[in-house]
């Protein structure tokens, strides 16, 4: 009897997987070439980033100086500069509210009540300076968490509640003025200081442009070793010496203009104050536990809940850091005023600290946006408004042109969200 072996069929076995490669590694092995592809690819795809505000501030730059040959002198740039400060720092608040996709109505009359306390307090009364400033400051920290815990804790639109404060704390700080219209910055007191210091010496602009560069490519190499460590893409040697490289020509660039040519002053103290709080509110914002859930609460309030966020602490505390910011710059308004005013924080001001924080990139609809868009928005305002005092054009010129730009400036964020959406990458 025959035994039969039976044959097993031939094993087909699954071919191994591939690991998947990060794009981004692609872009860079392929040197010059890949970056140039991942800025079509991002650009059709609508990521625009700060493009079309550099493009502009160039542009603002040709134009005015072309019509006006001091457009870029010395006494311009720190009169941009320190012009800048005060409603830049409103604006970096500004730029958190946004992200949460909210607004708040109330900073120009958050900044009369900061600054109508500290006159009061200081100069009325005679309260020390420095404790007077803090207070002041305090004063717009509590504003914005009233604001804040009506909105996240008793439901009330932020829409409504802010523009409840602008009304309201408007006439606090008429009350807290007075029959005085307005109350004058001491001699040497530290609001009259804020824009009225300058560092005479050459070696504090230029000290300052090398902190800075310095602290830049740190941060790049820091963050691309960390990001080795974790297996993540990360930047070569030679993009980081680029980058570097491109920050180091326009630090020193401005360190130059501020100190070198006649009729320079030197580097402005606000502008020192500025940067710093800049600087501040970017690392909390891309760096730490509570910048990542601000975020996440503006692009879904819903999602970050359900991914065990607490949302209405989230909220207060962006409230309050904006009411916080707001009074910290209406301290250097009045150092521009001259002092404490019933008026300060009115007219336009509220419109120009949004359209700074909107036109430097951060987004309207909420979840997008960086504190540096605050500074970038308002060197365009104050270029444009400084460029068309120059040249003589009227106020009213000056309003409708500015209009126009903060206009341009949404209608690119709309058409940029749009295309990201048919990218499929919103």
């Amino acid at each position: 009897m025959s035994v039969t072996k039976k044959t097993s069929p031939p094993s087909h076995r699954a071919p191994a997987p591939v690991p998947a490669v990060d794009p981004r590694l692609l872009v860079r092995e392929e040197g010059l070439k890949g970056y140039l592809t991942e800025f079509t690819r991002k650009i059709r795809g609508g990521e625009l980033g700060s493009l079309p505000v550099v493009l502009g501030l160039i542009a603002i730059a040709i134009v005015f100086q072309a019509q006006n040959s001091n457009f870029l002198s010395a006494s311009s740039v720190a009169n941009i500069a320190v012009y800048s400060s005060g409603l830049g720092i409103m604006a970096v608040g500004i730029v958190f509210v946004l992200i949460l996709g909210e607004i708040d109505l109330s900073m120009g009359s958050v900044a009369g009540v900061g600054a109508a306390v500290w006159a009061v307090l200081n100069v009325t009364n005679g309260m020390n300076d420095v404790l007077a400033v803090a207070l002041a400051v305090a004063s717009g920290l509590v504003i914005g968490l009233l604001h804040g815990f009506f909105f996240a804790k008793v439901g009330v639109p932020a829409f409504v509640v802010t523009l409840a404060g602008f009304l309201g704390w408007s006439g606090l700080q008429i009350w807290l003025m007075g029959k005085e219209g307005s109350i004058n910055a001491p001699s040497g007191s530290i609001v009259e200081n804020l824009t009225a210091y300058y560092f005479e010496d050459k070696a504090a602009a230029y000290g300052l442009a090398a902190v800075a560069v310095l602290a830049y490519a740190l941060s790049l190499f820091l963050d691309s070793r960390r990001r080795r460590a974790a297996a993540l893409p990360a930047r070569p040697t030679g993009e980081i010496l680029l980058r570097t490289g491109v920050v180091a020509v326009l630090c020193f660039v401005a360190a130059y203009i501020l100190n070198e040519p006649e009729g320079a002053r030197g580097l402005p103290l606000a502008l020192v104050l500025f940067l710093a709080v800049l600087v501040i509110a970017d690392f909390v914002a891309r760096r730490t536990l509570f910048g990542r859930k601000v975020f996440a609460v503006g692009g879904s309030a819903e999602a970050a809940r359900r991914a065990g966020i607490n949302v209405d602490r989230v909220r207060i505390i962006v409230f309050g850091l904006s009411g916080m910011l707001a009074a910290f710059g209406g301290l250097f308004v009045a150092s521009l005023s001259g002092g404490a005013t019933k008026s300060l924080g009115s007219g336009n001001t509220l419109m120009l600290v949004i359209a700074a924080a909107v036109i430097g990139g951060t987004s309207l609809f909420g979840g997008r946006g960086k504190v540096w868009s605050a500074l970038l928005g308002m060197i365009v305002i104050q270029s444009i408004q400084q460029g068309l005092n120059m040249i003589g054009m009227a106020n009213e010129i000056q309003y409708m042109i500015t209009g126009a730009v903060l206009l341009a400036a949404v209608v690119i964020d709309s058409v940029s969200r749009r295309t990201q959406k048919t990218a499929g990458r919103a």
